[in-house]
């Protein structure tokens, strides 16, 4: 019986030791991070309130043991805690943008399958009635599975001009549905086309352009996309003279994303711009560090 109260108390006694421990470390780390006047004010009040209660001793060492922590071992326990957070924060933004990526790649995966049915459906009708419209919506096709496959993979970044192929070649089978009611104009200087740009950004955008620009529109309109410098900025926009975007609607999943993504991927260096001409329609732009111009 003896024995057994024995290690019941030092269980007990071990249990103390860890927690005091913990709070041994606990109140260090806050020493080290505590900015000093927040401290020397903490210690008074401290100081005071020990008195109070017929404990100046324990009032007294503790502030000995925190100001001797905060001069001798602050600076440098500090940089550690910092250095610290900084890793495990680049950790998180790592898994979130992995995550992000991941979600766009389903979304887009889900996406897929309806415009390549629907175009295929297309195909099918042409080929009795105008074989050669069939055709050259079958090379659009290729050409743009070819660009989107890769993009797809990669989840990240490719060249600006790979992703205008696969705008193009999207809209060139847009055209074929909607005929006369669609007209394009796309402008990238060459040096831009090595430029690297966040992978289907830019197709959302055109996405985005016919869903809710000229597709609701009777008579169909024009979508425009550019590709230009400004300092040390890449911007990339897409217009459309359709219905125009409501600015009192949220953005929707695919601008959300395209914002979400732009801020895991170049933090405040980048941005998402939306803008109604006073001519009509709306206007879209991503903004992205380009490295190839100084600020």
């Amino acid at each position: 019986m003896a024995r057994r109260e024995e290690n019941k108390i030092l269980s007990i006694a071990l249990d103390i030791l860890d927690t005091a421990k913990v709070l041994w470390w606990h109140f260090f780390d806050w020493v080290a991070e505590v900015s000093w006047y927040n401290l020397e004010l903490v210690l008074l009040v401290f100081f005071l309130g020990a008195a109070l209660l017929k404990f100046p001793l324990l009032g007294f060492w503790v502030t000995i043991a925190a100001l001797a922590i905060k001069s001798v071992a602050g600076g440098k326990r500090r940089a550690e805690l910092t250095a610290s957070k900084a890793t495990m924060r680049a950790d998180v933004e790592a898994l979130e943008r992995r995550l992000l990526e991941a979600q766009m790649v389903a979304l887009q995966a889900q996406i897929e399958p309806h415009f390549l049915f629907n175009t295929l459906a297309l195909i099918g009708q042409l080929i009795e009635t105008d074989p050669a419209e069939a055709s050259k919506i079958h090379a659009a096709l290729i050409q743009y599975l070819r660009a989107a496959m890769p993009q797809m993979r990669e989840g990240t970044g490719s060249r600006l001009g790979q992703q205008i192929e696969l705008s193009r070649a999207y809209l060139q089978i847009m055209q074929a549905r909607m005929r006369e009611r669609l007209t394009v104009s796309i402008t990238l200087p060459s040096e831009l086309s090595y430029a690297t740009f966040p992978s289907m950004m830019l197709q959302t955008l055109v996405e985005n352009a016919i869903k809710h620009g000229i597709e609701p529109s009777i008579q169909g309109g024009h979508i425009a996309i550019r590709a230009y410098c400004d300092g040390a900025e890449l911007i990339v926009e897409v217009a459309d003279n359709g219905r125009g975007f409501d600015m009192h609607a949220g953005d929707g999943v695919g601008l959300s994303n395209i914002r979400e993504r732009l801020k895991i991927l170049y933090g405040a260096q980048a941005s998402l711009t939306i803008e109604a001409p006073v001519e009509g329609g709306s206007r879209v732009s991503i903004h992205v560090p380009y490295p190839g111009k100084s600020r």
